[in-house]
């Protein structure tokens, strides 16, 4: 494995995208401004560059610093290999033995990514937690991660690490109750993220904050000051770019005098793993917590034709709905294409679709979407590449008598 052109890969693609993005803010006559901004007047920020200082007054503002991660409550030494998500992915060497603490989005990424590159893993999950998915899809990336030998731990309760120059333990009860020490050459952790808030200064201007210490924020992702916004990860919610983007979206619209609106109702939970996984609207068990009468069908990739062509049949498709008024629920994918296919189910759930509506249109064939069609259709038992789901069949027993 060249572990080194991947890295200066990655490099040339971060370094593209930034120049791109540039030259939108040129064209679109936008100045970039480099430095570090600090509040000083509720219409004023000043900008520090080396020895320059500059004042600038604004109409409006939006705040978007994003979020650092810090060490969890119950970790809190830290070493050189002891990595936070933009330490582990800034390793200029594969880590022997990586082991990875916690079951977010992120931790499913670095764990799956660096198994891929033939690196040891281990994975160490609360015991009350799981996988962020819907339990089926939870189970498929558990069957999928003993398939790549990544091993998963459940931790009844954290006890200590041991870093040395050579590596690094960890030391836990797992849900057993039985002390287990794991040794790696580093440990990963997702932290705890807190937002970027603190050097802007905005404290003093009295603007309302969270209990969490994020920026409050009504559906213009306006602030308590009137000229100043705030978006992403300083706002309360989901830390996800999806998030941010949409926010970003709604508080120029609303500068622009326009109105606008932001709803997080069916915002994806995506995990960028091999394969992906995709949940979007209610998972089987929260659909039954609400008293649902739920309809479920799931559909292996397996069976999917182009999945088979392409060599890529690992997953499957779940679809959830309502059965008394047929309106889908849920909707959760494992696999190839799962990512490019979120965006076609939140616009379903957000339609309020029916199991009729997701029938009725063509499907492309040869493609990953027809599984999506074959899960919809499993629901009332008409998949054609699905075997017929096994139901309690009425026997009637006659007796002849032959006398």
């Amino acid at each position: 494995m060249h572990f080194q052109k991947l890295l200066a890969y990655k490099g040339r693609v971060i370094n593209q995208l930034r120049s791109g993005v540039e030259h939108l803010c040129k064209e679109n006559k936008i100045e970039i401004i480099r430095g570090k901004a600090t509040f000083i007047a509720a219409d004023k920020i000043g900008v520090e560059n080396g020895h320059q200082f500059d004042i600038y007054e604004f109409q409006q503002v939006i705040i978007a610093t994003g979020s650092t991660a810090v060490m969890s409550s119950d970790m809190k030494e830290k070493g050189e290999r002891t990595l936070l998500p933009h330490e582990l992915f800034a390793l200029e060497e594969v880590p022997e033995h990586l082991i990875v603490r916690g079951s977010d989005y992120i931790a499913l990424e670095a764990a799956s990514s660096y198994a891929a590159l033939g690196v040891k893993v281990s994975v160490v999950i609360d015991n009350k937690a799981s996988f962020p998915f819907d339990e089926s899809i939870n189970k498929e990336l558990g069957r999928l991660f003993k398939k790549r030998k990544i091993k998963v731990y459940k931790e009844l309760q954290f006890i200590s690490t041991n870093e040395t120059k050579d590596g690094i333990t960890m030391t836990f009860l797992t849900d057993k109750n039985v002390e287990e020490t794991i040794c790696g050459s580093h440990l990963f952790v997702s932290g705890t993220r807190i937002p970027n808030l603190e050097p802007l200064g905005i404290s003093r201007f009295g603007i309302d904050r969270t209990v969490g210490g994020f920026i409050k924020v009504d559906g213009n992702m306006q602030t308590s000051l009137p000229a100043i916004y705030a978006i992403g990860d300083v706002t309360e919610g989901p830390m996800l770019a999806i998030k941010a983007i949409k926010q970003g979206k709604a508080a120029v619209a609303s500068i622009a005098g326009q109105q606008t609106e932001v709803d997080l109702t069916f915002m994806p939970v995506v995990a960028q793993t091999i394969p992906p996984a995709v949940s979007v609207g209610l998972t089987e068990q929260s659909a039954r917590e609400f008293g649902l009468a739920v309809r479920t069908s799931q559909f292996a990739l397996g069976s999917n034709g182009y999945a088979t062509l392409s060599g890529k049949k690992d997953g499957f498709i779940k679809v959830i709905s309502d059965a008394t008024t047929e309106i889908i629920q849920g909707i959760h994918m494992i696999g190839e294409g799962a990512i490019e296919l979120s965006g076609s189910f939140v616009q379903l759930l957000e339609m309020a679709a029916r199991e009729e509506d997701l029938k009725f249109p063509l499907y492309a064939h040869p493609g990953i979407i027809e599984g999506f069609l074959e899960a919809v259709e499993g629901l009332v038992g008409q998949a054609i590449h699905a075997a017929p789901v096994k139901r309690d069949v009425a026997v009637n027993h006659f007796q002849i008598n032959t006398k």
